[in-house]
């Protein structure tokens, strides 16, 4: 379902827990990360589409989140064509997208990258709000300034500093990162500075209470 531009409607979603530090999922089988974010289908809500995407993308239901706010307007980013389907080239031009802040009132272990059967995302962390936009594939990067500082205003009163974090943060991301979304740490495997490793949320819950870029969590089998 595309508009008369050619832009697909779409929510994306910023998570945040009680230390404000936000989702930060890895998407699968790439190197990218990013917020959870997914299509409005025909009839459906902003909302309604969000909550479904939440579900969908990291397993929680309406009663672990609380929405908190949601940006005014569209925001818009456009596809560069090599990453368009050859038939959609021509019509399709990108996405229009209205950002969500939810606040989790659940529990960590309440995520689940396979509440489906196609995941979007192999690993998780928790990061701080203003997060590292060079990790973001490019052509999002305009979408996620423009809606972090938007809803920033909004943030719980918990903590409100901090600045983007464009470079300096991926020390040792790309060093062996051909294994990175393999299955288990072992040779080859990095994670990020100070990261721990946690094959399964629902046995190792209370092992990653650590602050900005820590607290990697691996989808478990």
């Amino acid at each position: 379902m595309l508009d008369r531009d050619g832009f697909r409607p779409n929510v994306g979603i910023i998570l945040l827990n009680q230390k404000n530090q936000v989702f930060w999922g890895k998407r699968i089988r790439t190197h990218s990360w990013q917020f959870p974010q997914g299509g409005i289908d025909r009839g459906e809500s902003p909302e309604q589409a969000m909550l479904r995407e939440l579900q969908e993308e990291v397993g929680l239901l309406p009663e672990h989140v609380r929405v908190v706010a949601r940006t005014r307007d569209w925001l818009r980013y456009e596809v560069p064509d090599r990453y368009i389907r050859r038939d959609a080239r021509g019509h399709y031009k990108g996405q229009k997208q209205i950002w969500f802040l939810l606040e989790l009132i659940g529990h960590d272990w309440d995520l689940n990258l396979r509440a489906t059967d196609h995941p979007e995302f192999d690993a998780w962390r928790w990061n701080d709000y203003w997060v590292p936009l060079d990790m973001v594939v490019e052509f999002k990067r305009g979408v996620y300034e423009m809606a972090l500082t938007e809803l920033s205003r909004y943030l719980p009163r918990h903590e409100q500093r901090g600045r983007y974090l464009r470079t300096g943060m991926r020390a040792h991301v790309d060093e062996g990162h051909e294994d990175y979304h393999a299955g288990a740490p072992g040779a080859g495997f990095e994670l990020p500075p100070g990261a721990s490793f946690d094959p399964d949320p629902n046995t190792a819950c209370h092992a990653y209470p650590v602050d900005l870029e820590l607290g990697d969590k691996r989808l478990s089998s």
